[in-house]
């Protein structure tokens, strides 16, 4: 929301009257002065006329997780476990799952509070790297690199998935790297090929790789370069 905007909420405040505010200096976002009404400011800013908090910050959360397999990327459900409850009870009910892995899969799993900023890990048009190492049932043939490479066509959503990386391991493992995110993606891909995947472990989202030192079902808060690299606080 617009700083100016923010201002004139509040009761008996014109629009006049907070650009007056904002002229003389007496409006400050997180401790900063500032005179840009149009700057935009996020829910997770504090604002001040004066020492007068108009806007207090909310909470900003930015965690990785390392999910285990049996755990449902899902806030509740009434079978099975789900990733939020390996989360500090206090912090759960501000999250939500950037990125989900289905509930037999493994690896990074990004849960914020911060939507918008989420938004930029999964939103197809960004084009945002998303890597994933691999077991397969078979062998994987020879030609699938080339097949990932030129794009699967997937006949439910009537579109040919963009060019995916596979680097194979060994004759059932590889590391894959895809750039958009649909529906179990990477096992419609490989099924399009003959092929099953027997275990699926994401290794990374853009530039977030899942910390080596994080053991399975543990978390951390993310740094600030951490954050700032997927496009800085919404």
């Amino acid at each position: 929301m617009k700083l100016s905007r923010i201002i004139s909420n509040q009761n008996g405040v014109s629009r006049r009257h907070a650009r007056q505010l904002l002229a003389s200096g007496r409006v400050s976002v997180d401790g900063r002065r500032c005179r840009d009404g149009a700057e935009e400011v996020s829910r997770f800013q504090e604002v001040r006329i004066d020492q007068d908090i108009i806007q207090q910050a909310e909470p900003a959360y930015y965690l990785m997780l390392h999910k285990p397999a049996g755990y449902l990327s899902a806030t509740q459900d009434d079978q099975h476990p789900t990733v939020m409850e390996l989360i500090a009870p206090e912090i759960r009910e501000h999250l939500h799952i950037g990125g989900r892995l289905d509930r037999a899969s493994t690896g990074l799993l990004i849960l914020s509070s911060d939507g918008l900023w989420s938004r930029r890990l999964t939103e197809p048009a960004i084009k945002l790297p998303k890597t994933y190492r691999v077991t397969t049932a078979s062998p994987i043939s020879p030609e699938t690199a080339t097949r990932f490479a030129e794009g699967i066509w997937f006949e439910y959503e009537q579109l040919t998935t963009s060019p995916a990386q596979l680097e194979q391991l060994n004759d059932r493992e590889a590391r894959v790297t895809i750039f958009e995110g649909r529906y179990h993606q990477v096992k419609r891909m490989f099924h399009a090929v003959g092929n099953r995947i027997t275990s699926l472990h994401r290794e990374s989202m853009g530039s977030l790789v899942l910390d080596p030192e994080l053991p399975v079902g543990g978390y951390r808060h993310l740094s600030v370069d951490e954050i700032s690299s997927v496009g800085g606080r919404s």
